[in-house]
């Protein structure tokens, strides 16, 4: 017996089942738990809220981590999005709205921003909330937009079909496909401008401003009725000659 118990392979052996054991008695302890844990307190860096089956409805993430585009449970590259924050998904894994926030000090100027938006169905944003601020210039704005048809699957190709074109050609081809494919176009603006002015437009189904309602940085208010080319058909209070 004692040279079964001091046989190395034995001993391997028998260490060996220990640590399995071992492992399945701490993962079983923690599957137990796992669907009732407390926290006090968590450091991450990223999570991810999944469904049953792995679909993703939600990221919380820091800017390091952040991830691109995320279609149909896809993800791609974005063009210019570095910041932290929290990206919603609609029921198949597509993108559906966020909340993004961030701010520094450059060159000793302080800025800070925020912005809050929902998605349309496989499109981009149709209702904004933003503010911003960069040294003694800061605006913010509520929008609605209206968005066209097409699958926004179709410009995340377009933008990596220009990749490697000049800027001029990158122009036209972007020229080209809202031509081809239509543009959005804003619905409602209310916000304050980095000239201290206040402003609600409302716009028609091409964009265009049809009322004005604007208070200046002075005080001085004014109401705009417009044609859809833009020119003022009345005002008040009237345009002084």
């Amino acid at each position: 017996m004692k040279k079964i118990l001091g046989n190395p392979k034995f001993l391997a052996v028998y260490s060996g089942v220990l640590t399995l054991v071992f492992a399945i008695t701490v993962l079983a302890g923690f599957t137990a738990d796992s669907h009732n844990s407390k926290f006090d307190e968590i450091t991450v860096r990223r999570i991810n809220i999944v469904e049953p089956d792995g679909t993703l409805r939600m990221v919380l993430s820091n800017k390091a981590d952040f991830p691109g585009i995320i279609l149909h449970g896809k993800e791609h590259p974005h063009p210019n999005r570095k910041t932290a924050g929290m990206l919603f998904f609609n029921d198949e894994g597509t993108e559906n709205g966020g909340l993004i926030f961030g701010g520094e000090k450059k060159d000793g100027k302080g800025s800070s921003y925020g912005h809050l938006s929902f998605d349309a169905y496989d499109q981009d944003q149709i209702f904004t909330i933003d503010a911003g601020k960069t040294g003694d210039q800061s605006a913010s704005a509520l929008s609605m937009i209206d968005r066209p048809e097409y699958p926004i699957s179709e410009v995340v190709a377009l933008t990596d079909r220009i990749k490697g074109m000049t800027d001029e050609q990158k122009k036209a081809e972007i020229a080209k496909f809202s031509k081809e494919h239509g543009a959005p176009h804003a619905r409602l603006y209310l916000g304050r401008s980095a000239d201290k002015s206040v402003a609600l437009r409302l716009k028609d189904p091409e964009g265009h401003d049809r009322v004005v309602i604007e208070v200046a940085a002075d005080g001085s208010p004014l109401l705009q009725f417009l044609d859809k080319d833009g020119k003022v058909v009345s005002q008040m209070p009237p345009k002084t000659p």
